[in-house]
């Protein structure tokens, strides 16, 4: 069996360092040819020195897209791979020793099998702040968590791997590459390339597993652990959602949706005051809702996104945000909006 282990990296020396040194410590099962691809994203920092350091230490290829943005660099990674199948994982990522070995063998279990994915853990640098740690079964989606239980279990449309622990065969990921309109870019905080990139893959009649032996832990730095952080990426997820489904009907407000601007300041207001005299768990709710609404804001009137896979729960608004831009809405579809 041929295998391909991809990493996409930009500016992260560092934290790519670290990834690499785990890799080192891959058991690597006896019937298996592995490589290792890494693309270098247009990066500004040393991680073309840190990757030489590893050339003799790992099977590594290192390849260079200089079209800022992970979607492209994932799809050259596709484009160059000459596995039977992609183990995918991040920069920012320390693999468990039997994470390969752990895939394998759930590819010669499951030949049928076109997606795997395994258990997700942040790392937290230091002591997370009280408050995360009160909220995070809330927000773990933001630190890539997923929980997957102890026994294999079949990959469902509602909860799919992401990209940090991910494994998917080249036949099907020739036929789905990544919408690089999504996806970490300059300028832009929308995510979901490879939950959109997955979520195709098994609409197209494909099946998965889940594969609990195939670890790792996510390092979250203290920059990530803020209120700023987790604003951020629930503010991408309502540009997306905007995006996504454009609403052409409500009555608008400075050119944008009414409902939006009173959803947005009122949950911000509510956010800034309970976060003075309530507990996390309460206040918490509010952030989302106040980022989701000023992300829809400012996607509002861009560009559709145009995506022809379902949603899921995971790409679904959370209570208090309008359903406006859901599949459930009953408004126009993607898309479809005219001139304003």
């Amino acid at each position: 069996m041929r295998i391909t282990v991809a990493i996409c990296t930009r500016n992260r020396s560092a934290q790519l360092r670290q990834t690499l040194e785990q890799l080192t410590n891959l058991v690597i099962p006896s019937d298996t040819q592995w490589e290792l691809l890494v693309v270098n994203n247009n990066s500004t920092d040393t991680t073309d020195e840190v990757l030489a350091g590893f050339a003799t230490r790992l099977p590594l290829r290192r390849l260079f897209e200089p079209k800022a943005g992970k979607s492209h660099a994932l799809n050259l990674s596709v484009q160059e791979a000459k596995g039977e199948y992609i183990l995918w994982t991040d920069d920012d990522v320390l693999v468990d020793s039997n994470w390969m070995t752990a895939y394998c063998a759930a590819f010669s279990r499951w030949p049928e099998a076109a997606v795997f994915g395994g258990p997700i853990e942040p790392l937290f640098d230091g002591t997370p702040p009280f408050w995360l740690q009160r909220v995070l079964p809330r927000v773990e989606a933001v630190y890539s968590r997923r929980k997957v239980g102890d026994t294999p279990a079949p990959i469902i449309p509602t909860h799919v791997p992401v990209g940090a622990n991910l494994a998917i065969r080249h036949r099907e990921q020739s036929l789905h590459l990544y919408d690089t309109r999504l996806g970490p870019q300059p300028n832009s905080a929308i995510l979901a390339e490879d939950i959109v990139c997955v979520r195709s893959i098994l609409a197209s009649g494909a099946t998965g597993w889940w594969v609990p032996q195939a670890r790792v832990q996510h390092c979250i730095p203290e920059s990530r652990q803020t209120l700023k952080y987790i604003r951020r990426h629930h503010s991408g997820y309502g540009e997306f959602l905007a995006r996504r489904s454009p609403d052409c009907t409500s009555t608008r407000l400075l050119g944008k949706p009414r409902y939006l601007w009173r959803q947005a300041v009122q949950a911000e207001v509510r956010f800034r005051i309970r976060r003075m005299f309530r507990p996390p768990e309460v206040w918490i709710e509010d952030l989302i809702t106040s980022s989701i609404s000023w992300g829809a804001l400012r996607g509002d009137g861009l560009p559709p996104i145009d995506i022809a896979v379902p949603m899921s729960a995971e790409l679904q608004p959370p209570p208090g945000v309008s359903p406006a831009h859901s599949d459930s809405s009953t408004g126009p579809p993607a898309g479809k909006c005219g001139p304003r």
